[in-house]
């Protein structure tokens, strides 16, 4: 049973993804029924750390209380600072003995730094999951996760994803009538559907750098709506459709019909947040012919349904 807590910090913590551990953690709601926890902030030495806001923090402990705590959590701080070694031991000692270790947002570098990332799954802010995977070639980085949890390691994307994952852990300690009831005591939803795709900024649809077939592609971009073959392009490139189809891949790094639908879901994706357009309304401008070819594709690149990304993302805007 999650009964005690470990939070490390250091230079350049953010406030916020250490707010989301101390709201979830460190907060006695024991009023309300609710579980609580003993709940420290350590750092070496007891030290204190400046923010990524800029104030400083002054830990209640030194690393000592991570020798015990069932729960060692790391919130987000500068990627570009190096915990010193002591941080590093005092979270493989965690591990050894099966505490849960949790980072949220960019804690996980600290994670990787320790070797604790090596062979299994995790996740970061999508804006780190590239450099995340360079750092630590053997870590399963999964990009499009709000968290992932791999045996006793749980990892979450960034910000509010911190909030998601602590109720995932709180659900599975302690039941789901316990994490329903502190979410709607926070007032945030016991679970989110999708994943970090739909957070991802969705940029303006254009051609890659395609010197051989960029002109080709710059003409399907004013065309995503109609239905266009592979022999189609290949026919206006003057090649044949295998050495097409051979050229697309060495000068885009993927197949022509993998690029058009991303781009077609790029489309679909501005269109729900710009228009109020009819989902088969978009389907149709986005080249997918009718909303349930929409819904499939969208919902396995994005992370969620087209109706709910609108509904998180819609502006305010006339249909037309």
């Amino acid at each position: 049973m999650l009964r005690s807590v470990a939070v490390v910090v250091l230079d350049g913590v953010a406030p916020f993804e250490l707010g989301v551990l101390a709201e979830v953690f460190g907060t006695d709601r024991t009023a309300d029924g609710l579980p609580s926890y003993r709940f420290d902030v350590c750092s070496p030495d007891r030290a204190p750390v400046r923010t990524s806001a800029g104030f400083h923090l002054v830990p209640n402990a030194d690393l000592e209380p991570m020798e015990e705590a069932d729960l060692v959590a790391v919130p987000a701080h500068n990627p570009r600072i190096t915990a010193p070694a002591q941080v590093h031991e005092a979270l493989r000692r965690a591990a050894e003995r099966g505490a849960y270790l949790f980072s949220v947002c960019a804690g996980a570098y600290l994670l990787g730094e320790a070797g604790l990332l090596d062979g299994r799954k995790c996740t970061t802010h999508w804006l780190y999951v590239d450099e995340l995977q360079r750092r630590h070639p053997h870590a399963q980085v999964r990009c499009n996760s709000l968290y992932v949890q791999d045996g006793r390691l749980l990892t979450s994307a960034g910000t509010a994803a911190g909030i998601d994952a602590s109720l995932h852990l709180v659900r599975q300690e302690h039941g789901s009538a316990v994490a329903t009831r502190l979410a709607r005591r926070m007032v945030v939803p016991p679970h989110r559907d999708g994943g970090q795709a739909q957070y991802v900024e969705a940029p303006i649809p254009k051609a890659p750098s395609a010197p051989t077939l960029e002109p080709v592609l710059e003409w399907l971009m004013g065309r995503l709506e109609q239905q266009t073959t592979v022999d189609d392009l290949a026919a206006r490139a003057g090649m044949s459709p295998r050495t097409f189809a051979r050229r697309f891949r060495a000068e885009t790094g993927t197949t022509p019909h993998d690029w058009l639908t991303n781009q077609r879901v790029l489309l679909a994706r501005r269109l729900l947040e710009e228009t109020g357009l009819s989902v088969e309304t978009v389907a149709d401008r986005a080249g997918f012919g009718d909303a349930a070819a929409l819904r499939h594709h969208f919902t396995r690149r994005v992370g969620a349904t087209p109706h709910a990304y609108r509904t998180t993302f819609r502006e305010r805007a006339p249909a037309c």
